[in-house]
């Protein structure tokens, strides 16, 4: 089978493009990425050796432009549809994925023109516009909080489920700000990195490129030893360390988090479309397996508080929410139709 992946402009997206990916290359099939010059998509796959072939096309978010700037986003993605559709029919595609974000509309919209299957899967709690357009076109619509998804749960790479363990005690902390870091959360990490350190709690912290100069800074003036870093493409081995996570409420995150067994306590970006993050953590947090605070709360005393937490049972559960055979069930999925 010649499968096309697209989509992408976060890690989150792009880390689900990955777990199909793996799954897809294991099964021999051959798998093409369409994604954009923007967001982080070069990044992650510029240098795949996976994918047989790469492609990123000049496009950008439209939702969050106005104006002129919003057409012009608009007239991007016209093109690079074009585009699109030379690459499917180049390449013999028999089918797309869609992982979401602005990255994938190009390729989406073509494989329908094309008379192609198109399957998608929607990362988050609230579904996206460009994913609530495509739906009613696609042979598949998969969400881990959708009660109607054909397929439960979130597609996670195999390697978190490796590692999956139950905690107990907090002795080492994670603090994850994403790719892009969260000031908010970086700030937290540093109001109370003494207070951790007093109670010989380790400290991880991806803090983000742009933070990272700062945040060393002030952690050498606190005089307080960490595992600190801007990126990391690791992350599931200081994820496997940790006892307790301090994060965003991105979906990738929250069900990587989920699938080895880590508590979190949740901070959503407060600018996510739709508080989409809110309603992410708001999954977890209903089940009562983790916490999840605004930004402007009184975040240090909140975390304080948690630190005597035994998180045996909330652990336990966390390992029964998600499979990893997810991502082999979507693309099983997606050979029944094509095969």
């Amino acid at each position: 089978m010649k499968l096309c992946i697209c989509g992408g402009g976060t890690g989150g997206h792009l880390m689900i493009a990955e777990a199909l990916l793996e799954v897809a290359v294991a099964r021999g099939h051959e798998v093409i990425f369409i994604g954009s010059t923007s967001g982080q998509d070069q990044k992650y796959f510029k240098n795949s050796s996976k994918f047989s072939d790469v492609y990123f096309l000049d496009t950008s978010g439209v939702v969050n432009k106005r104006g002129f700037g919003k057409i012009k986003a608009l007239w991007a993605i016209i093109k690079a549809f074009f585009t699109a559709r030379k690459l499917l029919r180049k390449h013999k595609i028999e089918a797309v994925y869609s992982v979401g974000g602005f990255s994938a509309a190009p390729a989406a919209f073509a494989s329908i023109t094309c008379g192609l299957p198109l399957f998608i899967h929607e990362q988050n709690a609230i579904i996206g516009k460009l994913n609530t357009i495509l739906k009613p076109f696609a042979k598949s619509f998969t969400s881990a909080y959708d009660k109607s998804s054909s397929i439960k749960g979130y597609p996670v790479k195999k390697i978190f489920f490796d590692s999956a363990h139950t905690r107990e005690d907090i002795k080492t902390i994670i603090f994850l700000g994403g790719s892009q870091g969260a000031k908010a959360i970086n700030d937290l990490a540093l109001s109370v990195a003494i207070k951790l350190s007093e109670r010989g709690i380790k400290i991880i912290h991806q803090c983000g490129e742009k933070e990272y100069e700062r945040v060393q800074d002030t952690y050498g003036m606190l005089g307080i030893d960490v595992e600190l870093y801007g990126f990391t493409k690791e992350l599931h081995t200081l994820i496997s360390r940790a006892d307790l996570a301090v994060s965003r409420a991105g979906a990738s995150t929250l069900w990587e988090l989920t699938s080895n067994g880590l508590v979190a306590f949740f901070i959503p970006y407060p600018y996510a479309a739709a508080d989409h993050q809110y309603h992410n953590a708001h999954y977890i947090v209903a089940n009562n397996l983790g916490w999840c605070h605004r930004e402007g709360e009184d975040l240090e005393a909140l975390l304080t508080s948690l630190l005597d937490e035994n998180l045996k049972e909330k652990s336990q559960k966390l390992l029964t929410l998600n499979s990893k055979n997810v991502a082999e069930l979507m693309i099983k999925e997606v050979e029944k139709v094509v095969m």
